[in-house]
C-alpha cells in the first residue's frame, strides 16, 4: 500500500473539446444507456479506490432534482497544485480529458475506468458538477458548469472523514432522456459489489415519496454471485466451487456451480468492466475446465479408453460460472471494451483454474461423479441432435421443396427488404395469408405453443416441428452453425393474440429465440407486432385503438353515445384479411416493437428466463406479483 498518489500522479493526455460535439464517442449514445453509463464512471473512481484498499462504502444518492451524489470514503482526489499542468489535481482529473491515476502505474495497480475518461466526460456532459473533497482534515469543493470551472478550488470546512463527493446533473441539451431508473442502476451497483468483496455500495432513490434504499454488500463475492444467479434453478451439487490465485501480475477468480438446466450461463470480467463478447481470460478458462475434467473422467474411468473426450460443451451443460480477473494493463479489442486481448491472461485463468480444480474434483468425488455423470448425458444428446441435424441438412440438400409446407414465403430475394410474420394458429394465419403483401411478407403459422426451450434438451428441440420449421424458414442454422449472413429475412415479427396465451407463446419463441439465436435479437431483427385492441364505428367511421387509454381518447373525441358501436377483439382470427392489413401489417400504418437486450445486463436477462420458463413455480409467483403492475392489455 507504498504507492505514491499525489498530485504529479494525475498526468494529462489531451484535452476536452470534442466530447460535447461527439458524446457517443465517449459514453457509447445519448440514450438511457449513455445516461446511466455518466453514474458508473464515477461509481468506477470509487471502486478503483477499493480495489487499491483504501475505500470501503460507496453511497449512491439520486436526488429529488434528478441530480446523482455518489460519495466514497477512499482517499480523496488530490487537491495539491499538479506541476505540469499549474492547477489543483482535482480540476485536472474533472476538466482535462485522458487524466487520471490510471497512466503510468502511479497511482492505481488495476482500475476499471481504464482510459482516465470517467470524471472529465461526466463533467463535460453535465448542466453542473460539483465535488467535495476530505482530505487531510479539510473540505475542499470546486463547481463546474458544462465543463467549465465556475471558481477555483476553495476550502470550505473541516471534517474528520476522508473521501470524494460528486453530484452531477445530466445536460438535457446532450441526453434524450435525463430521467435515472432505480432498477436499471440497482442491477449494475449489485454485479459490482459481488466483484468486489467486502464493499458495500448503497443506492438511495430520494425522489419518491417514500425513499428507496438498497444496500449491496457480499462478503463472499463472486461465489455469492454464482449463488444468486443460481437461486431460481436446482443446483447439482451444494458446493460452490471457487478458484483464486495470482499469476505475475494478474489475479484470477472463478466461481462455478451446476445445475439441472440445459443452457451455460457464464460471465467474464476484467477490472469488474463486463466481457460480452469474452476474449483471453474466458478461453482459459474453458481450455482449462475441458482437459481437467477428460483427465479426471479417464483416470477414474467413467470414459472408456475407445470412448470420445467429452466436449466443452457437454462439460458446461448448466453451468454458471464468473470469470473475473484484474490485470495491471488491459487490452480490450474495440472501443466498447466487450473483448479482452491480453495473451498472457489466457494462461494465468488455465494455469489457476486446472491446478485448483483438479484438486477440488479429487477431494470431492461424490460431486466430481455428478459432473461427469451430466457431461455424459449431454455428449448422448448432442450426438442425437448432430444426427437430427444431419438430417434436416441432407433433406435440404436433396429437396428442392426443403422449406416448411406451412409456410407462405414471399417472391423477394433481398432479405433487407423481406419480413416473415410467425403467426399463431391457422385461422389466424389464413387471414395474414391473404392480406399480406406477397413481393416482401412471408407468413409462417404455428400450430399450438412451441416446446418450453428451457426445460429441454437439444436433441428434443430439434425435431419438434414447429421448431424445425422456423430453423428452416430462417435458414441460419441454430447454436454453433448459427449464421447470421444467411438469416432469409431482416424482419421476423411475433404476431399473437392480445390475450395471456398469446403472451405466452411470444414469451416461448423469445426464449427460443435468447437461447439459441441470440444474435437476431442482438442485431435487432426480431419485433412485436401490435394488433389493435378495440374496433370503433360510429355511422360511417371506423377507428381502432390500440389501448384502453387511446379508446377513451377517441369517446371524447367522437363522443360518448348510443350511436358507437364497440368492438373488443379477442384474437387476430376475428378481423378479415383487410383489417389485419390495415391495423398490424401495413408498413405504413402498423406499429411494431423491437426486441432489444443489453448485454450488460445479460446475467439478468437470464435469470428472469429462468424464472419466467423454469422449473420453479415459487419464484414465478413472485415476479408475476412484482411485476402484473407493469402489464397491460391482457385478458386474465
Amino acid at each position: 500500500m507504498s504507492q505514491e498518489y499525489g498530485a504529479d500522479q494525475i498526468q494529462i493526455l489531451e484535452g476536452l473539446e470534442a466530447v460535447r460535439k461527439r458524446p457517443g464517442m465517449y459514453i457509447g449514445s445519448t440514450s438511457s444507456k449513455g445516461l446511466h453509463h455518466l453514474v458508473y464512471e464515477i461509481v468506477d473512481n470509487a471502486v478503483d479506490e477499493a480495489l487499491a484498499g483504501y475505500c470501503d462504502t460507496i453511497l449512491v444518492t439520486l436526488n429529488p432534482d434528478n441530480s446523482v451524489t455518489v460519495l466514497d470514503n477512499g482517499r480523496g482526489i488530490p487537491v495539491g497544485i499538479n506541476q505540469k499542468a499549474g492547477i489543483p489535481a482535482v480540476e485536472v482529473v474533472f476538466t482535462i480529458l485522458h487524466a487520471g491515476g490510471k497512466f503510468g502505474g502511479g497511482g492505481y495497480k488495476v482500475s476499471g475506468g481504464l482510459h482516465g475518461v470517467g470524471a472529465s466526460v461526466v463533467n463535460a456532459l453535465s448542466q453542473w458538477l460539483e465535488v467535495e473533497i476530505y482530505i487531510d482534515g479539510k473540505i475542499y469543493k470546486q463547481r463546474y458548469e458544462r465543463g467549465n470551472v465556475m471558481y477555483p478550488l476553495k476550502e470550505i470546512g473541516t471534517t474528520d472523514r476522508n473521501g470524494t463527493k460528486v453530484t452531477f446533473l445530466p445536460d438535457p441539451e446532450i441526453f434524450e432522456e435525463t430521467i435515472f431508473d432505480f432498477e436499471v442502476l440497482k442491477q449494475r451497483l449489485r454485479e459490482m459489489a459481488f466483484l468486489t468483496k467486502n464493499i458495500k455500495i448503497i443506492l438511495r432513490d430520494e425522489r419518491p415519496e417514500e425513499p428507496l434504499e438498497k444496500v449491496f454488500h457480499y462478503e463472499g463475492g463472486i461465489k455469492e454471485y454464482v449463488q444468486y444467479l443460481n437461486k431460481h434453478k436446482d443446483p447439482l451439487y451444494q458446493e460452490i466451487i471457487y478458484c483464486e490465485g495470482q499469476r505475475d501480475e494478474i489475479y484470477v477468480e472463478v466461481a462455478m456451480q451446476h445445475n439441472s438446466t440445459y443452457t451455460e450461463g457464464i460471465y467474464s470480467f476484467v477490472n469488474n468492466i463486463t466481457t460480452p463478447e469474452g476474449g483471453t481470460h474466458l478461453i482459459g478458462f474453458k481450455n482449462a475446465l475441458t482437459k481437467t475434467f477428460n483427465d479426471y473422467a479417464r483416470s477414474q474411468k467413467y470414459l472408456k479408453e475407445n470412448e470420445p473426450n467429452l466436449s466443452g460443451e457437454d462439460i458446461r451443460e448448466g453451468l454458471t460460472a464468473i470469470i473475473s480477473i484484474k490485470i495491471p494493463e488491459p487490452q480490450f479489442e474495440g472501443q466498447t471494451k466487450q473483448k479482452l486481448g491480453n495473451s498472457e491472461a489466457r494462461g494465468a485463468v488455465e494455469s489457476v483454474v486446472s491446478e485448483q480444480l483438479t484438486y477440488f474434483l479429487e477431494l470431492n468425488p461424490q460431486v466430481a461423479k455428478m459432473m461427469v455423470e451430466k457431461a455424459i448425458l449431454a455428449q448422448r444428446a448432442r450426438e442425437a441432435a448432430r444426427k437430427a441435424r444431419d438430417l434436416t441438412r441432407r433433406k435440404t440438400a436433396l429437396d428442392s421443396m426443403s422449406l416448411p409446407g406451412k409456410l407462405a414465403d414471399c417472391s423477394e430475394k433481398d432479405p433487407a427488404k423481406c419480413e416473415i410474420y410467425i403467426v399463431e394458429g391457422d385461422s389466424a394465419g389464413g387471414s395474414a395469408k391473404t392480406a399480406r403483401s406477397r413481393a416482401t411478407q412471408a407468413i409462417l403459422p404455428l400450430r399450438g405453443k412451441i416446446l418450453n426451450v428451457e426445460k429441454s434438451r437439444l436433441d428434443k428441440i430439434l425435431v419438434n416441428n414447429e421448431i424445425k420449421a422456423m430453423i428452416t424458414a430462417f435458414g441460419t442454422g441454430i447454436s454453433d452453425d448459427f449464421d447470421i449472413s444467411k438469416l432469409r429475412y431482416h424482419k421476423i415479427i411475433i404476431m399473437t393474440d392480445a390475450d395471456v396465451d398469446g403472451a405466452h407463446i411470444s414469451t416461448l419463441l423469445l426464449t427460443f429465440f435468447y437461447r439459441f439465436m441470440p444474435e437476431l435479437i442482438k442485431q435487432g431483427y426480431v419485433y412485436l407486432a401490435k394488433p389493435p385492441l378495440y374496433k370503433i364505428e360510429r355511422n360511417k367511421m371506423v377507428r381502432y385503438a390500440y389501448s384502453d387509454e387511446e379508446l377513451n381518447q377517441i369517446l371524447k373525441e367522437i363522443g360518448r353515445d348510443g350511436n358507437n358501436k364497440i368492438q373488443r377483439y379477442k384474437g387476430l382470427g376475428e378481423m378479415d384479411a383487410d383489417q389485419l392489413w390495415e391495423t398490424t401489417m401495413d408498413p405504413e400504418r402498423r406499429i411494431l416493437l423491437r426486441v432489444t437486450m443489453d448485454e450488460d445486463q445479460s446475467s439478468e436477462i437470464d435469470l428472469t428466463f429462468t424464472t419466467l420458463m423454469g422449473d420453479k413455480v415459487e419464484p414465478r409467483r413472485e415476479f408475476i406479483e412484482k411485476n402484473a403492475k407493469f402489464a397491460s392489455n391482457l385478458d386474465i
